[in-house]
């Protein structure tokens, strides 16, 4: 039997090259067995790694990973640039000889450490009067896309062989690795793209929770997809928990404000989350005064399932 119930949370997986974001959310959609699926953070389709997939009720919360930082190893590839700054793309330049070293490299890399200014690149989901830059690209119409300040935690030099550097980069949300890679072709006068690309870390979610996708499908056709899937209640682990009671998951319920207790609870703390006496998350609650807190985002009632 070909059974999949509908399991709200998190799914991490470990996209493969090839697979567009869109295609990885459509083959989840098959494996959860529900519609209500998105993904965090969108990775093209050259890279692999991590791709946090919101299934059920836990799309609700997609909004508090917005500015999650992101982690990469990146192999650049020297010797000439392409029009997408990646291996997929047509070559942009001549091909030309390459002699790079380590310490040429790193004096590179250092001014670009902290935040900078980066243009992105011109085939890429930015939009230019509500139209995706790569829409415009493919007609061939010129794309003249505005710096957006990003900041790179951390860029350090992994090594250097022949034409290709390896980069390890932990970066603010809406960072462009391939940008890095094209922008330091150009500075050494060789071109250069990204030639191999893995997510190692989206916010919370880290590589070695990553599942394929045919480990996944062997869960569902085993009856334990439930194993892969961090619950909401699990989710956003800098939130604090406050644990409420059946009559104040009522009134969350319709919308009323809730109290806290000051002794578990930081005065002050922007988020809670609030968990029912089931161990479910009822809602993610905004500070409105000390100790009280409204309903931000209120997930349905989920019965549990009949022995």
């Amino acid at each position: 039997m070909n059974l999949a119930p509908v399991t709200d949370g998190v799914v991490v997986v470990n996209k493969p090259a090839g697979w567009t974001s869109h295609d990885v959310v459509a083959k989840m959609r098959g494996i959860a067995g529900t519609r209500k699926v998105g993904h965090l953070g969108t990775l093209d389709p050259l890279a692999t790694g991590v791709l946090p997939v919101m299934i059920g009720q836990a799309t609700r919360l997609a909004r508090y990973w917005d500015d999650s930082e992101k982690a990469y190893e990146a192999v650049i590839r020297f010797g000439f640039s392409t029009n997408t700054y990646d291996r997929e793309g047509e070559p942009a330049s001549e091909p030309v000889p390459v002699h790079i070293s380590a310490d040429q490299l790193e004096a590179l890399l250092a001014p670009l450490r902290g935040e900078i200014e980066q243009i992105p690149p011109a085939v890429s989901a930015k939009k230019i009067n509500g139209v995706p830059a790569y829409k415009l690209a493919r007609k061939n119409i010129e794309v003249e896309l505005r710096p957006v300040r990003v900041c790179l935690h951390e860029l350090t030099l992994r090594d250097v062989a022949g034409d290709r550097a390896r980069l390890f980069v932990r970066c603010s949300a809406g960072t462009y690795i391939r940008s890095i890679a094209h922008d330091l072709g150009q500075t050494l006068g060789c071109g250069g793209h990204i030639h191999e690309l893995v997510r190692t870390m989206s916010g919370p979610f880290r590589l070695d929770q990553a599942f394929t996708l045919e480990q996944l499908q062997t869960l569902k056709n085993e009856g334990r997809f439930a194993e892969a899937v961090l619950p909401p209640a699990d989710l956003l682990p800098h939130f604090p928990t406050a644990w409420v009671d059946h009559l104040t998951v009522s009134q969350i319920r319709q919308g009323r404000d809730f109290h806290v207790s000051p002794f578990r609870i930081n005065k002050g703390t922007e988020f809670v989350k609030a968990v029912g006496p089931d161990g479910r998350l009822v809602t993610i609650g905004k500070i409105v005064l000390p100790g009280v807190y409204h309903p931000e985002v209120v997930l349905a009632e989920v019965l549990p399932p009949q022995s």
